[in-house]
């Protein structure tokens, strides 16, 4: 196993996902088994689900190593294989008390894998005053002494730059930060994020890992990054515009939604358009908005109104308020018995209790009750949009976190309305999967699609929203679900 650690500088936020993602890429593309490993530096201990007989450890760097080295072993392949490679993003900033713990460890780390095994990246900031219109390397300079200080040195320094860095500028930080030119890589601001593995390869990264890490890279037969380069290029060129309303309660902070909008943007990459996203507050599309804001309210309406799709994070699948909302209001719509239908979140006590807690999650206790990770759903129908844009198999394995669900005694009753579930889970007990019957595209889910969307292989569910949002759905469908070659 080869580890590559991806470390960061100066500022938070200065791009080591998209750095560790397009190392992952490249290597991908080569031909090798990629896994990654994300870390925010804080240690949460829930102690309502301690043991008496447990404590917290405290060799807290040895208990890091032993989680690193067991979850790069897990695959993520198809065939089962053991990765090759793990690239490992440390969040937060060098020299941060929250992350002290974990780059002693990666210190210690280094030596327990062997030198040959292990390499660090180092993202750091090359700022250009407006003042002086010259690029300053002092803080990468800080940041890389300080960096070496707690024990690691950096193999690759990737410095974020508006620009492309200077011969002169990248010498200076070659000299001053104990590494070879070859191994300060600019990383200048692109308009397309899929256009930073293209520079990093362009700059000798691939050359450099092989010698670096001895990896068997087979540079010969590279699908993948003939159609990577492909993407890329084309993310330039889009004329036509989608737009869809993304309806949410944490709408203010756009990151809220980061997997969502990723998901959104893999699926229009694929239809050729290039995406607006408008961001709408699900509370100023209330009634009581329009009594107490009336321009916010109509604002609000006229921007769904005029959008090409609606996405409601959360949605029919009750995984956020927004959910369970949404169907609560459905469920009310059609009348008695289920004008007074509420989720046992918000009254316990609801004769019609459209959304309900798991039976294995207790009401009260947040920590470990949610019911995730991979779980298997089952078409129960082939007359089925959502099992088509699966490619017609019989099952599908999707990420889930939730702690609430439709609750499946009503199941008889939506579907006497034309909500279809035509996915359930093993045992037939979750709803996983609605879809309204005589619209376009009105789907629903229990699990996160958008978690499992790639760039080059988009979510099939958020690929049917675009598609129907253009007005392509139905003849895609009649095609077999495949694209034209356009």
């Amino acid at each position: 196993m080869r580890y590559i650690l991806v470390t960061g500088g100066v500022i938070s936020g200065i791009g080591k996902g998209i750095i560790a993602s397009s190392v992952g890429t490249i290597l991908k593309s080569c031909g090798l088994r990629v896994t990654a490993i994300k870390i925010d530096p804080y240690i949460n201990i829930d102690a309502g689900t301690f043991s008496p007989y447990e404590h917290v450890v405290p060799h807290i760097t040895d208990a890091i190593q032993e989680w690193v080295m067991k979850q790069a072993k897990v695959s993520v392949d198809d065939d089962g294989a053991e990765p090759q490679v793990c690239v490992i993003e440390l969040g937060g900033t060098v020299g941060d008390i929250e992350s002290m713990p974990f780059i002693e460890a990666f210190r210690q780390f280094q030596f327990k894998v062997k030198r040959e095994n292990f390499c660090n990246i180092h993202v750091s900031l090359i700022p250009m005053p407006n003042t002086t219109g010259e690029q300053k390397t002092k803080p990468t300079q800080n940041s890389v002494r300080e960096l070496r200080g707690l024990g690691l040195s950096p193999d690759l320094i990737m410095c974020r730059c508006a620009t492309a860095l200077e011969t002169a500028v990248k010498e200076k930080i070659s000299m001053f930060c104990h590494v070879e030119p070859t191994q300060v890589v600019c990383v200048h601001d692109v308009s397309s994020v899929y256009k930073v593995p293209l520079i990093l390869e362009n700059q000798g990264v691939v050359n450099y890992f092989c010698q670096r890490l001895n990896l068997p890279v087979d540079m010969r037969h590279r699908k993948m990054h003939t159609k990577w380069k492909e993407m890329a290029d084309r993310a330039d060129r889009f004329l036509e515009h989608v737009s869809i309303a993304l309806v949410g309660k944490y709408t203010k902070l756009s990151d809220s939604y980061t997997s969502v909008i990723k998901a959104l943007q893999h699926s229009a990459l694929a239809i050729n358009h290039k995406l607006e996203v408008k961001y709408i507050d699900s509370a100023d599309l209330e009634p009581a908005t329009l009594k107490d804001e009336p321009v916010k309210y109509h604002e609000a309406w006229q921007k769904l109104c005029s959008s090409n799709g609606v996405l409601v994070p959360g949605g029919f699948g009750v995984r956020g308020t927004e959910g369970k909302i949404l169907a609560i209001n459905w469920a009310r719509r059609q009348g008695k018995p289920f004008l007074d239908a509420s989720s046992t979140e918000f009254y316990p006590k609801s004769k019609h209790p459209v959304v309900i807690d798991m039976p294995e999650h207790n009401p009260g206790q947040m920590g470990g009750t949610m019911r995730l990770g991979k779980r298997r759903t089952i078409f129960k129908t082939d007359d089925s949009v959502m099992k088509k844009l699966y490619g017609g198999f019989e099952y599908i394995e999707e990420r889930h976190r939730h702690r609430f669900e439709v609750n499946p005694e009503l199941k008889h009753h939506f579907e006497a309305k034309g909500l279809k579930f035509v996915g359930q889970d093993e045992e037939g007990e979750r709803m996983e999967i609605i879809e309204l019957e005589g619209h376009t595209y009105f789907v629903g889910v229990q699990y996160h699609p958008e978690f499992t969307s790639r760039p080059i292989k988009p979510s099939p569910p958020y690929f049917g929203l675009l598609l129907a949002a253009v007005g392509k759905l139905q003849s895609y469908l009649a095609k077999g679900c495949h694209l034209s070659p356009r």
